[in-house]
């Protein structure tokens, strides 16, 4: 039996960390991101993966950490069947046009939050298209629908991830004509540390999250799968616009 291997990104905690755990409960072998020094739960459940996940040190902005990730994988096997792109960083919140915005930060956000998933997107889309599945899960959010924007804030990390939505339509015009999939999802809102602390507002655990996206998974691997085109799905499993 041939063995199937993901990779998420961002899994040291939060939905990153429960998409890892999913992933190995329906028999897949994970490459886990690994973007702090620390990641204490996450090496323990490598520990007790019996070899089936490999935690990677991974900065998804620097293009020297990518670049030793992609040589990690490499090394192990030639298919990929399912990247998961989830590493994504925040930004300021509050500042509008009127106040002094940190251009600064807003580099560091598109560069996590878009060019990093199009740097694991690039970099591993040989060994994906090798693979059975071939999907390219992109965790963007409803902040990044332009149809629905309603904030007048939130500058890098609404840009970033509608910029990672056009990203992924980009990909998906290239790679479907050979069976090559791509689905974009918003997690939902969830009780993560996005925020620099737990945003105990969000009706949503990370389980709970996780368990929504390897559902969308699932319905879009299935072989009856009907869909048509690429779309912006929310965590209740509806389209929201562009």
């Amino acid at each position: 039996m041939m063995i199937k291997w993901a990779f998420v990104t961002g899994a040291d905690r939060g939905v990153g960390l429960s998409l890892a755990k999913g992933l190995l409960a329906r028999g897949y072998h994970v490459f886990a991101g690994q973007y702090a020094e620390d990641g204490n739960e996450l090496e323990r459940l490598e520990e007790t993966s019996e070899g089936k996940l490999k935690a990677v040190p991974l900065d998804i902005s620097d293009g020297n950490s990518v670049s030793k990730a992609l040589e990690a994988v490499a090394a192990v096997t030639d298919r990929l069947e399912i990247l998961i792109n989830n590493g994504a960083i925040l930004g300021d919140m509050q500042a509008t046009v009127e106040d002094e915005l940190d251009f600064e930060e807003m580099d560091k956000v598109f560069r996590v939050n878009t060019l990093g998933a199009l740097r694991m997107s690039n970099g591993l889309i040989g060994p994906i298209m090798k693979s059975e599945s071939k999907l390219i899960v992109n965790i963007s959010s409803e902040a990044g629908s332009i149809g629905s924007c309603w904030r007048n804030a939130w500058y890098a990390y609404c840009m970033s991830k509608a910029a990672l939505n056009m990203q992924s339509q980009l990909i998906h015009n290239q790679i479907s004509p050979r069976g090559g999939k791509v689905l974009v999802l918003h997690p939902g809102h969830v009780q993560t540390y996005m925020q620099g602390k737990l945003d105990t507002a969000g009706k949503l655990t990370p389980d709970e999250s996780a368990g929504q996206i390897l559902e969308r998974i699932a319905q879009r691997l299935d072989p009856g799968y009907a869909g048509e085109g690429l779309a912006l799905i929310d965590d209740e499993g509806k389209e929201l616009p562009w």
